[in-house]
């Protein structure tokens, strides 16, 4: 049995769809016997309705950069969590407050405290009926089991500051990525290679081969520790530290079978 995982924003998911090549690939490779699903920055709530309606069937969804899992039944098998105290700390922090939003990731729901325009989290919600529950600043104190915080940035320098400075002023508690202009903020340890490798634990496919592919800084973590690979329309900097690169994530599957 051969596992894959595939990032989706930029990798699986490209220009606002998925296309027939990668539908076509993940049915072949799951009716071949293997194990298909997708590691992403996303929470479980984003990811699945776009999943549906584009026809990928999947094993299971690692999201949140790698802080929570999910079994293909929609069951959380593992969450990591960021310390209660750290919510209101990090959320309200000067460093944040350029963001177009703040929100907060649970295994069932999500909320967001800060609404501006520009904000995609928002925009998606809306697009894809995902429930986005608006909170105060004041309820941030009652939020429990949080595994990640999302910021989003009108520009990638904003993003890149706002990731330096939070991992400079609470790096022993939690961690900053930038993707874009996206900045996640995770419990510390917490990555994609982490996901996978627990993932692996949990479902007892240690003996595994196992393909990864991606496409963006936050992929670096699963493409250094699984010798993966990129897809072609990724930057540079992330091909080059990839074992090879693809037209698509279907393309891939198909040369692995």
């Amino acid at each position: 049995m051969k596992v894959a995982a595939s990032d989706f924003d930029g990798t699986l998911f490209i220009d606002n769809g998925i296309c027939p090549e990668n539908v076509e690939g993940v049915r072949l490779w799951r009716a071949a016997g293997n194990k298909f699903g997708v590691v992403t920055g996303r929470d479980y709530g984003m990811l699945v309705p776009q999943l549906e309606y584009f026809g990928i069937d999947y094993d299971f969804a690692i999201c949140n950069n790698g802080a929570i899992i999910f079994g293909e039944n929609g069951k959380v098998l593992y969450q990591a969590e960021i310390p209660e105290q750290a919510l209101y700390v990090v959320a309200t922090h000067p460093c944040v407050a350029d963001s177009l939003h703040v929100a907060f990731s649970q295994a069932e729901s999500s909320c967001i405290y800060r609404e501006r325009e520009g904000s995609w989290m928002v925009r998606e919600a809306k697009q894809w009926q995902f429930l986005l529950k608006i909170i105060e600043v004041a309820e941030i104190n009652e939020l429990s089991r949080v595994h990640q915080i999302a910021l989003g940035f009108a520009s990638l320098d904003g993003a890149a500051e706002a990731a330096r400075q939070i991992n400079l002023l609470f790096g022993d508690t939690v961690y900053a990525c930038q993707n874009r202009g996206s900045v996640d903020i995770t419990p510390i340890g917490i990555d994609k290679s982490k996901g996978i490798e627990k993932l692996l634990e949990l479902k007892a496919w240690q003996d595994a081969e196992v393909y990864v592919i991606g496409d963006e800084i936050n992929d670096l973590p699963m493409i250094h520790r699984f010798d993966g690979y990129a897809v072609e329309s990724a930057r540079e900097v992330i091909r080059r530290d990839a074992k090879q690169s693809f037209s698509s994530v279907g393309s891939m599957l198909q040369n692995n079978l």
